[in-house]
């Protein structure tokens, strides 16, 4: 074979080199002594010959063939590159527990993560793909805007190649600000204030006078807030006393000479028991009489008689407490003056946060209010109508916003719902409805449990966007636990086999219909049924809710047993979260444990957020006859070089920060006096680094061994007592979250979404948990959609039948077996095909 050819048979395997080989073939034939001489020689008989145009001709062909070879040879290059590029090749992945794994991710492909709770996920596709992404699209920028943008520390991996920018679609709630409402999360509240700046009359001006977060817009009562503190007169008053006997439940109105105000109103009867007044006499006692009460009273100083007008309670209330700064009170009167009121629609401009001014102007009879104040379904019917060129202009981009939040099912939703009343699953969707608009392609979008806290009815729903997203020629990785979710991935990649340093592994990369027959914890989940509860426990004794109107709530009453695990189902925005609002409120002291996240940083740890951190430290302190706070290393134990953290960032100014152990602690947080005493043969980093299952053999103190115990109940007896929350997965911090509250002392657990993040490995052990604390003579409610939750709870009280205004009626009440025969339950129906 000649010395060319063999060239570009290399040429063909070596395409990342296309240019260089390419020039060496030229220098070969150049160099090449025997090859020279054949030119030379071909040259001659060429000038010679008679037949020269024959040899031209011949020649000619010759360079057409060589030019076909090497086309070729370059689409055999384009093709390699294309299927090489058809891939995100990890190489050596190391973030968090990961063990130097080497991973290839196809693109243009529904790619699900499984695996359980605290085996990689997270740090495979968040912490390494998800942040080089974001990291290496940063780098495009020029200097001056990255130096204003969040700086990414490289993560812990060789090589990553072939990534494209990426969108990530977190589990992270939205600020908890009282102005954050639906209409500014998707950015349609700026879009209806410029509606009516251009098209509503009489006008009040620019977009921002229709703003309540501005001082243009906003009514100067409530600050735009709309919103007042007012008092709550059915927790103020007990109607089954007298107010002799302290039916005003204030310790400033039912005691003293304040008290005698009232009682000796003469017309009011003080031995007559509040349930039997008529509705004149409960005026009189909350507001006063249209005519003015004189009421006398002796002095104590002088033993004079005086006159002083009387005032009904609630105004009383309002001018002694509401109306002024109660800082300066004792704590105790502060926290009792807090347990009398509530929020309260402010009275200047009627919850709305406007002024008159806005308020006035109108499109179509509608003011601006009354168009946020409307459900997604109505907003869109009325924007419409808007016929003007201008404001059709303007509602054409609102409109196409709203389809898309009917899209995700969020078409019960005003504008104007604060986002702080919004569960994590319409959260979720809410996030999505950003990105479903987009016309970009061979975007990376990265969602961590998207179906989480949704119902599956709403499931499918969410499902069908993303593979509308993967149609669009886009990367869809989802960090996913759903069956669900399951059954359509291209591509399921699971991490373990276990949690924390027992996981960190690929155990499995391909189909669903492979993953079938294999021995993985996820393939083991996917094949069993749902087990339903066959002996649910009996009950006598109820809490009773009665008439519950909040919400979209349709003046229900519903009956939650004592004693028994109560699971509370029903689809998006059916009236859940709004039942449980008014049982928190009808029965105060029940231990609530809800979605809002935990603080998360590199301080924070199981010990410290279970309380124990405290105990320890106050057995070491006990133990070498010295200061508590030394053995904390955010005060006097901390190293003084890295303030306690281990490690010192270094920011590089326009490049990446730089992470590195500390040299003086080496990464053990603690200086040298602290490191130097020791607790049972340890010292405190010794014992911090401890696994919290050994770490309950190691105390022996009650007070230490019970959140610890309850941390194993949980599945978490892996983890270290000092292991950073920001090295943990959302899984991790939500059953972290679970056991520092389940261990409390108390009777009634209310739990809002307790298997969010759970793999069904996971959850079986969160359900051994529930279940323990329920036969201690507990009573144990959660509102899930699990079914695995739902199925071994043992009562069901279903709400539907759809959401928003179409929901908020009980459905079904009875055992889960009971329920499979209720065909109006969208939650029977799926329960029905899974068990």
């Amino acid at each position: 074979m000649p010395r060319e050819l063999r060239s570009r048979k290399k040429l063909k395997t070596s395409h990342n080199k296309e240019e260089e080989e390419i020039e060496i073939n030229i220098i070969d034939i150049d160099n090449n002594d025997n090859n020279n001489e054949d030119l030379k020689t071909t040259v001659m008989d060429i000038d010679n010959s008679k037949d020269s145009e024959e040899i031209k001709t011949s020649n000619h062909e010759a360079e057409s063939n060589t030019e076909s070879n090497i086309h070729n040879n370059n689409n055999n290059i384009n093709n390699s590159d294309n299927k090489n590029n058809d891939n995100i090749e990890i190489k050596d992945a190391y973030e968090n527990n990961l063990k130097h794994i080497d991973i290839t991710i196809p693109k243009g492909k529904l790619v699900v993560f499984s695996g359980v709770s605290g085996s990689g996920k997270s740090s495979l596709v968040f912490d390494t793909v998800a942040v080089e992404s974001s990291r290496q699209w940063q780098a495009s920028y020029p200097l001056y805007l990255r130096n204003k943008m969040p700086h990414y520390e490289r993560p812990k991996v060789e090589s990553i190649k072939n990534l494209t920018p990426s969108i990530v679609v977190d589990q992270k709630t939205f600020g908890a600000s009282s102005r954050s409402s639906v209409g500014t999360a998707i950015d349609v509240a700026p879009l209806i204030r410029l509606l009516f700046s251009r098209v509503g009359k009489p006008s009040a001006g620019g977009a921002m006078s229709y703003s309540f977060n501005h001082p243009s817009g906003m009514c100067q009562e409530c600050t735009g807030l709309g919103e007042s503190l007012v008092l709550d007169d059915e927790i103020l008053f007990d109607k089954d006393l007298s107010l002799k006997e302290g039916a005003i439940k204030f310790s400033q109105f039912s005691n003293g000479w304040q008290t005698y105000l009232f009682q000796r109103n003469p017309l009011l009867n003080p031995t007559k028991k509040l349930k039997n007044y008529s509705e004149k006499e409960w005026k009189v006692l909350k507001y006063g009489s249209d005519k003015p009460i004189k009421i006398e009273y002796i002095s104590n100083n002088n033993g004079r008689v005086s006159e002083v007008a009387y005032e009904g309670v609630i105004p009383r209330f309002n001018r002694l407490y509401l109306k002024r700064d109660i800082t300066k009170l004792r704590k105790s009167l502060q926290d009792e003056i807090k347990s009398l009121v509530c929020q309260g629609p402010c009275t200047a401009c009627g919850g709305t946060g406007l002024n008159p001014k806005a308020l006035k102007s109108k499109i179509n009879g509608y003011n601006i209010m009354d168009y946020t104040n409307m459900s997604v379904y109505d907003l869109l019917n009325t924007l419409k109508e808007v016929k003007s060129a201008v404001g059709a202009s303007i509602s054409k981009q609102i409109i196409y916003i709203l389809e898309k939040m009917i899209e995700v099912g969020l078409g019960y939703l005003s504008m104007s719902r604060k986002t702080d009343t919004l569960s994590g699953g319409e959260i979720q969707r809410i996030k999505m409805v950003r990105n479903l608009g987009s016309s970009l392609t061979n975007i990376t979008y990265i969602f961590d449990e998207p179906t989480s806290g949704l119902h599956p009815f709403d499931a499918e729903r969410i499902g069908k966007l993303l593979i509308n997203l993967r149609n669009n020629h886009n990367n869809v990785l989802v960090v996913e636990h759903s069956k669900q979710m399951f059954a359509l991935a291209d591509y399921i990649i699971e991490l373990g086999p276990e949690a924390g340093t027992r996981g960190g592994k690929i155990v499995y990369e391909g189909t669903l219909e492979n993953m079938k027959r294999k021995n993985t914890p996820t393939a083991l989940a996917l094949q069993e049924r749902v087990e339903l509860n066959e002996e649910p426990l009996p009950w006598e004794e109820t809490f009773t809710i009665r008439e519950a109107t909040l919400h979209n709530l349709k003046n229900i009453t519903v009956d939650i047993p004592k004693g028994v695990l109560t699971a509370i189902t029903g689809v998006a925005g059916s009236g859940k979260s709004s039942l449980c609002d008014v049982f928190l409120k009808r029965y105060p002291g029940v231990i609530s444990i809800n979605q809002k996240p935990i603080g998360i940083s590199v301080r924070s740890n199981p010990a410290t957020y279970t309380g124990i951190m405290d105990d320890i430290r106050k057995e070491f302190a006990k133990a070498n006859n010295v200061s508590a706070s030394l053995f904390s290393f955010n005060s006097k134990g901390g190293c003084e070089t890295c303030k306690g953290k281990g490690h010192i960032v270094y920011d590089m100014a326009y490049a990446d920060a730089v992470k590195v152990i500390c040299e003086d602690c080496h990464g053990h947080r603690y200086n040298r006096k602290a490191l130097s005493y020791k607790y049972h043969g340890k010292n405190i980093e010794e014992v911090l680094e401890l696994t919290i299952e050994d770490s309950i053999s190691f105390f022996h103190q009650d007070r230490i061994r019970k959140p610890v115990q309850c941390l194993i109940d949980v599945g978490l007896g892996y983890l270290t007592l000092g292991q950073s929350t920001s090295t943990m997965s959302g899984g991790e911090i939500q059953r972290l979250k679970l056991a520092s509250e389940l261990h409390k002392e108390g009777e009634v657990f209310l739990l809002d979404e307790p298997s969010t993040g759970l793999h069904i490995k996971d959850i079986k052990n969160l359900l051994s948990l529930l279940k323990k604390i329920v036969r201690q003579d507990n009573t144990v409610i959660i509102i899930d959609h699990r079914l695995e939750m739902i199925a071994q709870a043992d009562y069901i009280i279903d709400l539907g039948p759809n959401g928003g205004s179409e929901g908020g009626e009980v459905i079904f009440t009875g055992t889960p077996k009971e329920l499979l025969k209720c065909k109006q339950s969208k939650t029977g129906a799926f329960l029905k095909l899974a068990v």
